[in-house]
């Protein structure tokens, strides 16, 4: 077994519909450390979201499905749990922070009942007066006074709304908190905050964080290492320094980058990666960036693409690093 705290091999994930089958996972690899913070970066529609369920074990019922695959969780596989198991699970150990802090708040329930619901779930046999200790002690860790725990979320801007949903994730001291575009529906100097914020509770909870987002500033900002994910598989992983510092990408990741405005250039549109991601309900045999890919080959239609590594922490999918079957193939590439 690996030391990692979280290690995700090969997971299958789809979602069954009247009409499809949509395959929302293809494969996907992927670990965190102790005390790492990971970004997981990728277009709407790679699996992000669906990654994060699934490790929760949240995907919706007679929808979403884990066909294949293993989520260890320091030595258990996540798939195998009971739900009873994952009940003591989520919000003590493993801990989420959803997209929308809109709707991830009851509107009938004082922000403090709910910060202390987490608690009395997963301390049943806690006092009264330590549980509102405790409340009081989140909201003032997240910067919002405490004697506003009786107040409703619709009381709030969305930038404390946010805070009131990390205290809830943090109430338990989880040992990894899974934070799902936190800052998206947020304005930019809120952002800036609740960032900065998340960090420093990361910090101080000795925690490790999964971090999903589609800002790579914020991934150079405060993430220890970076997992590219496209079309429900990492395609790209490595330190930040691997994906920020090295010259040698998946032609994706170049996209993403490209994608970038450059304050020091005058330029009259971005530059977004030409086409959409592949149809999720029937993939192509070879690699599912090729349609889009300025440097694809015959290979990379027929073939799909191992990892390969660039260093002992940097690893491309991309038959551009890896084995060809042929000199043609290779020159093809180069």
């Amino acid at each position: 077994m690996s030391e990692k705290l979280l290690e995700i091999r090969n997971l299958h994930v789809t979602y069954r519909t009247d009409d499809d089958e949509i395959f929302a996972l293809d494969g996907l690899d992927l670990g965190i450390g102790r005390r790492e913070t990971l970004g997981v970066v990728g277009e709407t529609g790679a699996g992000k979201t669906t990654m994060a369920l699934s490790v929760m074990r949240l995907l919706p019922d007679r929808v979403g499905f884990a066909k294949q695959g293993e989520i260890f969780w320091e030595g258990t596989d996540l798939l195998k749990a009971t739900e009873a198991d994952m009940r003591l699970l989520r919000g003590n150990e493993i801990s989420m922070i959803f997209q929308d802090p809109m709707t991830s708040l009851n509107p009938i329930h004082t922000v403090g009942h709910q910060i202390a619901e987490v608690l009395y779930l997963h301390s049943p046999g806690a006092a009264g007066g330590e549980i509102e200790r405790k409340v009081d002690e989140m909201m003032e860790t997240v910067g919002i006074p405490a004697e506003r725990k009786v107040e409703y979320p619709h009381q709030f801007s969305g930038g404390m709304k946010q805070r009131i949903v990390i205290a809830m994730a943090l109430a338990c001291n989880p040992k990894l908190l899974l934070a799902d575009e936190p800052t998206t529906a947020l304005d930019v100097t809120i952002q800036a905050q609740v960032l900065k914020m998340m960090d420093s509770l990361k910090e101080k909870f000795d925690a490790s964080m999964i971090l999903i987002t589609h800002d790579l500033g914020v991934v150079a900002q405060i993430c220890d290492s970076v997992a590219i994910m496209y079309a429900g598989e990492v395609i790209e992983t490595g330190t930040a320094a691997d994906i920020f510092e090295s010259e040698r990408h998946h032609p994706y990741t170049i996209g993403l980058f490209g994608a970038i405005p450059d304050m020091t250039r005058k330029t009259r549109r971005l530059n977004p990666i030409d086409g959409l991601m592949p149809d999720p309900t029937s993939f192509l045999p070879g690699c599912r960036f090729a349609e889009r890919c300025p440097r694809r080959m015959e290979l990379c239609e027929r073939k799909r693409p191992a990892m390969t590594p660039m260093n002992e922490t940097h690893g491309i999918k991309c038959h551009l690093f890896g084995e060809f079957d042929g000199p043609s193939e290779r020159r093809a590439a180069l």
